[in-house]
């Protein structure tokens, strides 16, 4: 009887030690991600989480408004921005790891309204001018944004729109203005009414990749995170198959 609960005691302490052990290597991962992402990644980081035992604290907000605080030392240890611009500008600062951004996936802009039938599929509705309203994120901060002015001045009505614009910081405030019908027309990205491969709300217009440059949206790793295995292990885990099979879910196309 002693022989047994000797072992049983052996037993539980190897499982608590496992436990333990198991624990001390699970990492925590600070992201800031691009708003155009949210719905993507929180799938991607409960998979990785689920896979790995690693957690995921997300963070949401247009790349520009990210790249400022990541300048004045906030503690993210990776940025999946809207485009390769401010990834590479980070790379060249020294805040981010050489060597680490790539390209997780391209971007799409959609003219979008609420109300079903009121966007064509060519986009001439931006010509009726039947519209008080026409929401777009921030250009200043959010690359969904340029390539919406992008697309407005390929079209030569960016000037003419002045009147009409209403901004968002980033393009979850943009879709929201749409949404709600304070505005009834905005430029947001795809991925926020695509699921699982369909658009089941409102009406839409792809708009043509070439009104704008591409929505290369890139991650890198940050400098403060140089050693932390965890936020590597989930770049690595961004270009999985797992996680590719939920971008082209929300419309995005891979690199």
């Amino acid at each position: 009887m002693t022989t047994h609960k000797n072992l049983f005691r052996l037993a539980l302490a190897a499982l608590l030690l496992a436990a333990t052990l198991s624990a001390a290597r699970a990492g925590e991962v600070n992201a800031a991600v691009a708003a155009n992402f949210s719905a993507p990644v929180q799938q991607i980081a409960e998979l990785f989480q689920k896979e790995t035992g690693h957690t995921v604290k997300l963070s949401f907000a247009s790349s520009g408004k990210f790249y400022t605080q990541i300048g004045s030392g906030a503690p993210f240890d990776v940025l999946l921005a809207a485009d390769d611009t401010i990834p590479k500008r980070l790379v060249q600062e020294g805040k981010a790891v050489e060597g680490s951004r790539f390209v997780y996936a391209l971007g799409k802009l959609v003219l979008w309204s609420a109300q079903p039938g009121f966007v064509d599929d060519k986009g001439a509705v931006l010509n009726k001018g039947n519209f008080e309203k026409l929401a777009i994120a921030d250009p200043k901060l959010a690359p969904y944004g340029v390539a919406a002015k992008e697309t407005l001045e390929k079209l030569v009505m960016w000037n003419a729109m002045q009147r009409k614009l209403v901004k968002g910081e980033n393009i979850t405030q943009a879709y929201q203005f749409v949404a709600s019908e304070n505005a009834e027309l905005g430029f947001i990205a795809l991925s926020q009414i695509m699921h699982e491969g369909r658009v089941t709300e409102g009406s839409w217009w792809l708009v043509p990749a070439g009104l704008h440059k591409p929505l290369r949206q890139s991650a890198v790793l940050l400098s403060g995170a140089k050693d932390n295995a965890a936020a590597k292990a989930f770049l690595a885990f961004l270009k999985s198959g797992k996680a590719a099979a939920i971008m082209r879910g929300f419309g995005y196309e891979l690199p």
